[in-house]
């Protein structure tokens, strides 16, 4: 059997991405091709066995199970939306602090940086198949990247370490009226949010571009055992 030490080794090695995984049939805008995002999610992985390879060989955690899980989530969503320029001339990385969207048509404003506009691509890491999150309700081609993957609390609840895979690529056009605003209960202090409805879920799982169907039941039973309000801690 594998020593504990040998499992987190293993662990540090992302899961490859799957070549029949991807859908050459969906549409994406702004001329942004799935090879650019298969490009950019190769990237990643590439990043993080590195990283973790490194982290492991001075005996420290890996990454996503030493850094809070919605930051790690969102250090997914800001990679992709760092990487798939790389190998898509026709989009930028929003370079204005906080701007939206995260990705935005090359040469269209001034410095490729926005605080605000409607044209572009918002990117998002999600450990979840549903019930995704943003800070306004507004048109926007959404693009959600979700993955599974180790979390601090794993060691408390003993589940052994496993490696980083992306298990679907989901993203559409969506409308206002595709997302809900959630507010907040008194006691609550997440940050109001608001959800994509079911509408807009239809609408990005119908033009999915990555799925490996092997991982989707474990994102799916995580996802029906959370609760919006936990899922903003997670």
């Amino acid at each position: 059997m594998p020593t504990v030490s040998a499992i987190e080794k293993s662990a540090c090695i992302p899961t490859p991405l799957k070549p029949d995984g991807f859908n050459l049939k969906a549409r994406l805008p702004y001329g942004c091709k799935v090879d650019a995002v298969k490009n950019g999610m190769q990237d990643f992985l590439k990043f993080l066995s590195i990283v973790n390879g490194g982290l492991n060989a001075n005996a420290l955690p890996r990454l996503e199970a030493m850094m809070m899980s919605a930051n790690f989530s969102s250090m997914v969503g800001e990679f992709m939306a760092a990487s798939i320029p790389k190998y898509c001339p026709t989009l930028v990385k929003n370079l204005y602090h906080n701007g939206h969207p995260d990705l935005i048509p090359a040469r269209k404003f001034k410095d490729d940086a926005v605080q605000y506009a409607k044209e572009g691509i918002e990117i998002k890491g999600s450990r979840y198949l549903k019930a995704w999150q943003g800070h306004n309700p507004e048109n926007v081609f959404l693009m959600v990247f979700v993955f599974a993957s180790s979390r601090p609390s794993d060691v408390v609840k003993k589940v052994a370490p496993m490696p980083f895979r992306f298990v679907a690529v989901f993203g559409a056009l969506l409308e206002k009226s595709d997302w809900l605003f959630a507010g907040r209960s008194e006691k609550s202090r997440r940050t109001i949010t608001a959800s994509v409805q079911p509408s807009g879920y239809a609408k990005m799982v119908a033009n999915w571009i990555y799925r490996d169907e092997g991982a989707l039941k474990l994102v799916e039973v995580a996802d029906d055992d959370t609760t919006a309000e936990a899922r903003e801690l997670l």
